[in-house]
């Protein structure tokens, strides 16, 4: 069996205070912050920048497939996955399969890609949205994980071992949602938090028989799920000892539904030694339960920006504002055309550019090209080129504009100029910024993200926003 060899996650840089919720609504106000996803932003494009996290943990070891896991898909009747697959610049060699409908899609996919007998990669993502007013648009959240996962080896030793899982199965309705429908509905709670404890139960129960162990040996318990009542009843139901159950973070960002287990996971683990003991319990039309005991490679590898890191890091959006990007507040366009969708042919041709974000260099001289270029502008060299991965190179913002004309669902727009390390300008939209704050000299990395909608077509490419601190500061 596969092991967890470098793991990542990606929470947007939005957060919206519940108690603006209460304020504009009149309704009971709630404490705590709910994440959400930008205007541009998808359970795709979230979904890419966890796995980009994850795979530069791993940098040796590229998955020979991708298993992706949402309840809030981009597209039905399409991979969603492929465009994952390309935004990684993966060969054409590995798969891309879609899991999709349901938050235990999330667990799903991570159990298949543990299976898999190869590298895999499991990649967990969701946009909770709910009715104005109601739970799931209070209690919800948005955000991503992703899980590399591989036999032990040099260039990618294994994190944590999964050694016990354990599962409860049953039909029965307590969330729902019609393919044509943007919410989902609920039974009353009594009923969820009835059937679910007993199967969390017996999920818990057999993984710890599986593994040999007592729930006192667990040394961080992780329980997540969609019903808030039932997941703090299991954890404290589980019998382990104190100060083992872990924040479940909904305080702070919400409910991420499919991901959340995920986002869990990646959280214990950043804060775990080795050989210890971490139990995930996922309740999601029945329970599943996965313990894992962590390595000495784990505290060897950490690096890169942590799940408290990008808790501690955001900034505030109004509520008119997330109604409007949730499609809730139809509110006047810009005066300028709308955009027309992205066609087929030329994005399949330039899927390098368009999706990997590969820029080219001049063999000859060494001058790099954005976008990739058939004839040097230094050398005029002609068809001697090499493709070169721009996407995790840092830039600098040169110049900018700040358009309050331009398309957008968040205007204004923040055009820039951007250096990067190395060589290479390109002008680009900036995302997750004040324009106020904006400044020449910045630093900046790209970022995959969903531009427009037109006509049923999403046109996915890079931006850049400012460089994420690790400490959140």
């Amino acid at each position: 069996m596969n092991g967890i060899v470098a793991f990542g996650t990606y929470l947007p840089y939005y957060r919206l205070d519940r108690k603006a919720i209460a304020e504009t609504l009149g309704t009971p106000g709630a404490p705590g912050l709910r994440s959400v996803a930008g205007y541009d932003e998808d359970a795709t494009s979230m979904a890419v920048e966890a796995s980009r996290a994850a795979l530069r943990r791993a940098p040796g070891l590229a998955p020979a497939a991708i298993y992706f896991a949402t309840a809030s898909p981009a597209y039905l009747d399409k991979t969603n996955a492929t465009a994952i697959h390309a935004a990684l610049d993966l060969p054409s060699t590995a798969a891309a399969f879609d899991m999709l409908g349901s938050s235990r899609s999330g667990i799903g996919a991570l159990r298949a890609a543990l299976d898999a007998g190869r590298p895999t990669l499991a990649a967990l993502s969701d946009v909770r949205t709910g009715l104005p007013g109601g739970a799931d648009e209070r209690e919800g959240g948005d955000g991503a994980a992703a899980f590399l996962c591989a036999t032990d080896a040099a260039e990618a030793p294994v994190l944590a071992t999964p050694i016990a899982w354990g599962s409860a199965t049953a039909e029965f309705l307590e969330r729902w949602r019609l393919p044509s429908e943007r919410a989902s509905r609920q039974w009353e709670e009594r009923f969820g938090e009835h059937v679910y404890l007993p199967l969390a139960e017996a999920a818990f129960t057999e993984a710890l028989k599986q593994a040999g162990v007592t729930a006192a040996e667990i040394d961080h318990l992780l329980v997540a799920g969609t019903h808030g009542r039932a997941v703090k009843r299991a954890a404290g139901a589980a019998g382990t000892r104190k100060g083992s159950v872990a924040d479940d973070l909904t305080g702070s960002i919400g409910n991420t539904g499919t991901a959340h287990a995920g986002i869990l996971l990646a959280d214990a683990l950043e804060r775990a030694q080795a050989d210890q003991l971490i139990a995930l319990v996922s309740l999601a039309d029945g329970a599943d339960a996965v313990i894992y005991r962590t390595t000495t490679a784990l505290t060897a590898r950490r690096g890169g920006v942590t799940v408290a890191s990008q808790v501690k890091q955001g900034g505030r959006v109004s509520y008119a504002s997330f109604l409007t990007w949730r499609g809730f507040l139809d509110r006047e366009p810009p005066r300028r055309p709308d955009p027309e969708r992205p066609a087929a042919p030329p994005s399949f041709r330039r899927e390098g550019w368009k999706f990997g974000f590969n820029g080219s260099r001049c063999r000859p001289c060494g001058t790099r090209h954005l976008p990739p270029q058939r004839v040097c502008v230094k050398c005029q060299a002609i068809d001697q080129m090499t493709p070169e991965p721009m996407a995790d190179v840092p830039a600098t913002i040169s110049t900018y504009t700040v358009d309050r004309l331009a398309y957008s669902l968040s205007p204004p727009v923040v055009a820039a100029v951007i250096d990067f390390e190395g060589g290479g300008r390109f002008q680009c939209e900036l995302t997750d910024v004040d324009p106020a704050a904006v400044k020449i000299g910045d630093r900046v990395e790209m970022t995959f993200r969903r531009l427009f909608t037109a006509n049923g077509v999403h046109n996915y490419f890079w931006k850049a926003r400012p460089r994420l601190s690790p400490t959140g500061v």
